[in-house]
């Protein structure tokens, strides 16, 4: 399903609650501004929580720390996020207006707090050589099984051409995801599809797909799109990678 709300009177976009809106998710995600001298303290008792800077100028404030973060843009600057454990206090000052992604689930697990700078994060880039390059796209990601095992989320960045596609070839796996779209120029519109459901997608609106769905996205021509990318493990399964091509399309992967 595609949801796009509007903000709050707490400068907060509410895209998926475990005990309320799109709780299929099992996640708790949100769009979280705040205006420059306004501060969030974060401290859980049953969730694990990520957040990462789209925009702004924050101070991260931690275990007895202060790092300063900057970020112009998704499209001009490598991101800066940082996680955290149950139990464990992050705060988070703006010293300019500031937008934040904030995802939190259910975690038993006390791991500490690990912050990401942009130099911690590696860019990846797919589909430049592939299907006359309509599919060419650079994925970050913050953290993911592999280098997470303590976790039940998964978070990152896909960085989308313009009248290119990703997420593809169409594939699905049991793991629910979110995807929250941001677009280089407000106006700017894609496709997401959620299995043979498509929805036109626009800036600041997310994509809750349900598990075992296909979930390819296209951008519209003329217009860079940008979409964090968040997945909930599974007790038992997590997702490792997982993908599960579409039958009919397989023969695309030997192309």
């Amino acid at each position: 399903m595609y949801h796009n709300p509007e903000f709050n009177e707490n400068n907060e976009k509410i895209l998926c609650e475990m005990n309320g809106i799109n709780s299929d998710m099992l996640m708790n995600i949100k769009v979280k501004i705040l205006k420059a001298g306004e501060s969030l303290t974060v401290c859980e008792a049953k969730n694990e929580t990520a957040i990462l800077l789209m925009q702004g100028d924050v101070d991260f404030c931690f275990e007895g720390r202060t790092e300063n973060a900057k970020r112009r843009s998704p499209f001009l600057d490598k991101a800066t996020a940082i996680h955290f454990s149950k139990e464990n206090e992050v705060s988070v000052k703006a010293n300019a207006q500031s937008r934040l992604v904030i995802e939190q689930t259910d975690n038993a697990n006390d791991f500490g707090v690990h912050y990401y700078t942009p130099d911690d994060l590696m860019i990846q880039h797919f589909g430049a050589d592939q299907w006359d390059g309509t599919a060419d796209r650079f994925v970050l990601t913050v953290f993911d099984y592999e280098s997470a095992p303590y976790s039940n989320l998964v978070l990152g960045e896909v960085f989308h051409k313009p009248g290119c596609w990703t997420s593809y070839p169409p594939h699905y796996h049991p793991q629910p995801e979110v995807y929250y779209y941001e677009f280089e120029k407000p106006q700017g519109f894609g496709v997401g599809f959620n299995g043979d459901d498509c929805y036109k997608v626009e800036n600041q609106g997310c994509l809750c797909i349900t598990p075992m769905h296909t979930h390819q996205q296209a951008a519209a021509p003329g217009y860079k799109m940008c979409y964090v990318w968040m997945i909930r493990h599974l007790d038992g399964d997590p997702w490792r990678k997982t993908r599960i091509d579409a039958p009919e399309h397989k023969w695309l992967l030997d192309e």
